[in-house]
C-alpha cells in the first residue's frame, strides 16, 4: 500500500456517531457499491501505483457488509430490552410458550427469541348498553341512536321495557386475559346481556323498577361466575343499572295505566282509613251496650233473689279462676295456721298433703 494514502490519526475523519448517521453512511457506501466506478487501488490522491483488479469491487463489499453487520448487531442489542409502564404486565413468551410475566420497569428478554404481550392490569374497562357516550366530562353527551335493540327487555308479565346499563372490569389475570379467549371484551359483553335479560325474565316490571340495586348485586355475581369459569382473567368492578322505562311508543299507554292504578290505590287507602276508623267505634259501642245490657239483666235477677243471686255469681266466679290456680293456701281464721287440703289440680293421687 502505498504511503500516501496514511494519514496521520488526527487527520481521520470521526465515524458516525448517531444510529442516524449510520443509516445514512449505510445507505451512501450502498449506493457507491452500485454506481460502479472502480477507483484506482493508490486512492484519490492520484499516484502511480499498480491497479488490482477488482481492489475496488472487494474493499466496497467489505465496507457495506461490516456496515451492515454492525447496523444488526445494535438493533439486537436495543431489541433485548424493553420497559413496562406502571399499571402494566409484561407476558413473556419463548418461541411462543410462555416463560415468565415481568413487573412494571426496564427488563431484558432473550433477541429474536422471546416476544412480550404487554397487558394493561391497572385501568378499569367499561363496556355501555343501550346507549354510547360521545363526550365524557362533567357535561357528558351521550348517544343512543342504533343502540336499542341492546336495553330492550321482556319481564316476566309480559311488559317491555328499556333497560340501560354499565360494567365496569379490570384485568386480574394476564395470563388468562391474554391466551385463555381470543376477544374478552366481546365475551363480557355477550355474558353480560345473556345473564341480565334472564334474570330480567323472571320477574315483574315493577319489581325491576324498584329493585335495582339487587338486580345489579345479582347481575354481577352471576356474570363473574361465567367468566371466571372461562378463565377470561378479568374481574368484575360494578354493574349500574341506569334508567328503567318502557320504550317510547308505549310511554302513554304506560303512563295511564300508572295513572289508574295510582288511583286505585288512592282509593284503597281512603277506604281502608275509613274501616280503621268507623269498624273499632262500632265494635266499642256495641260491646258498651252488650255489657250495659248485661249488667241490667244481672241486677234484676239480683233484685229478685240476693242470696241465690249471690252464690250463683260466686260459683261461676270460683268455677273460671279455680282452674287457674296452681296452689291453694287455707288458712284457719284467727289462729294462722295452715290446714290439710286435698290436691285439686287435677291428676293427684294418694293422701291430702298439708302445706
Amino acid at each position: 500500500m502505498a504511503w500516501d494514502d496514511q494519514q496521520p490519526p488526527w487527520g481521520k475523519k470521526k465515524g458516525p456517531q448517531t444510529p442516524e448517521e449510520v443509516i445514512a453512511l449505510l445507505l451512501t457506501k450502498i449506493k457507491e457499491f452500485f454506481d460502479g466506478g472502480e477507483k484506482s487501488a493508490t486512492g484519490a490522491t492520484g499516484g502511480t501505483g499498480p491497479n488490482i483488479p477488482g481492489g475496488g469491487l472487494f474493499a466496497r463489499f467489505g465496507r457495506a457488509g461490516l456496515l451492515i453487520g454492525v447496523f444488526l448487531l445494535a438493533n439486537i442489542l436495543y431489541s433485548a430490552f424493553y420497559t413496562i409502564a406502571p399499571g402494566e404486565k409484561g407476558v413473556v413468551l419463548r418461541f411462543g410458550k410462555y416463560v415468565k410475566t415481568t413487573s412494571s420497569g426496564l427488563n431484558f428478554k432473550l433477541p429474536l427469541m422471546d416476544q412480550v404481550i404487554k397487558v394493561d392490569v391497572e385501568n378499569v374497562r367499561k363496556e355501555e348498553f343501550g346507549f354510547r357516550t360521545k363526550v365524557a366530562g362533567q357535561r357528558s353527551e351521550f348517544s343512543k341512536t342504533g343502540y336499542e335493540a341492546e336495553s330492550l327487555m321482556l319481564t316476566s308479565d309480559r311488559n317491555v321495557i328499556d333497560l340501560e346499563w354499565v360494567i365496569q372490569y379490570k384485568v386480574q389475570d394476564p395470563i388468562f386475559f391474554a391466551f385463555k379467549v381470543k376477544d374478552v371484551k366481546q365475551a363480557v359483553r355477550d355474558i353480560s346481556e345473556v345473564v341480565l335479560r334472564r334474570i330480567v325474565g323472571n320477574l315483574t316490571f315493577d319489581y325491576v323498577l324498584s329493585n335495582r340495586e339487587i338486580l345489579a348485586a345479582a347481575t354481577q355475581r352471576e356474570v363473574q361466575d361465567s367468566l371466571d369459569r372461562y378463565q377470561t382473567g378479568v374481574k368484575i368492578v360494578t354493574v349500574q343499572l341506569q334508567d328503567v322505562n318502557p320504550p317510547e311508543h308505549v310511554k302513554p299507554a304506560f303512563n295511564e295505566v300508572n295513572e289508574a292504578d295510582q288511583d286505585m290505590k288512592r282509593l284503597v287507602n281512603e277506604a281502608e282509613e275509613a274501616y280503621n276508623r268507623e269498624v273499632p267505634k262500632a265494635r266499642g259501642d256495641n260491646l258498651a251496650k252488650g255489657e250495659t245490657s248485661r249488667f241490667l239483666a244481672i241486677l234484676k235477677e239480683y233484685k229478685g233473689g240476693q242470696d241465690v243471686t249471690r252464690r250463683r255469681m260466686y260459683l261461676e266466679t270460683m268455677q273460671e279462676v279455680l282452674p287457674k290456680v296452681n296452689e291453694i293456701y287455707v288458712v284457719e281464721g284467727d289462729r294462722g295456721g295452715v290446714l290439710p287440703f286435698l290436691d285439686v289440680r287435677g291428676g293427684g293421687k294418694g293422701t291430702p298433703k298439708a302445706q
